[in-house]
């Protein structure tokens, strides 16, 4: 039996998603069963509640998904942990090519087991610090939420964002010249955090 229904997943998503596809739900219902799974022995997470993970990690996954540029076709989630906010945008965008950047082990064991669970073959696991990345690497889109050590995953992220930068956060990151701050936008359901918007000049 899955943690939790595809009818009860569609209703704690309400406030991010109005009506998700059959299939989406099918898929995320997978997610969730493995993350629980997962959670009860390594700490992927602190949230641990099945309908928390829905609406916090889901559902703030698919909140940043409706604010990707339109020409985002390549996308780098750094510091994914367990695969927020990168996995669930390759379930909504199979056509961008998604990379998890995650350098802990069991994180990326996980994330691996997660990607050949939900049969995603645009995404890609790298399992190492992303300064580690090719040089000339860029990506459309660079992700960042929740991570450790802002100031850290930002100088991470600047060399390899070739557009655009969007972060999940509860103060406004300091970012270079180079990039054009939007507005911060609230985050459904949440008093304190923010989605922020970068744009390279």
């Amino acid at each position: 039996m899955p943690v939790l229904s595809d009818a009860r997943i569609a209703a704690l998503l309400i406030p991010y998603f109005a009506a998700p596809p059959a299939s989406l739900l099918t898929q995320l219902s997978l997610y969730l069963d493995l993350l629980v799974k997962w959670n009860a022995r390594t700490n992927l997470t602190a949230i641990r509640g099945p309908e928390q993970i829905v609406q916090r990690h889901f559902g703030e996954s698919r909140f940043t998904s409706r604010h990707l540029g339109p020409q985002t076709r390549t996308l780098l989630d750094l510091g994914s942990g367990a695969g927020f906010p990168g996995l669930p945008i390759a379930l909504l965008h199979p056509e961008i090519a998604v990379t998890l950047a995650e350098s802990q082990n069991k994180k990326a064991a996980f994330l691996r087991e997660a990607v050949r669970t939900l049969e995603l073959p645009n995404v890609t696991v790298w399992a190492n610090r992303a300064e580690s990345l090719s040089a000339d690497r860029r990506f459309d889109t660079v992700t960042l939420r929740a991570v450790d050590n802002m100031p850290a995953a930002l100088a991470a992220a600047i060399p390899l964002a070739a557009r655009e930068i969007l972060i999940l956060a509860n103060s406004q990151p300091d970012l270079p010249p180079d990039f054009v701050l939007d507005s911060p936008i609230p985050v459904p359901g949440s008093q304190h955090s923010y989605l922020f918007r970068a744009s390279r000049a």
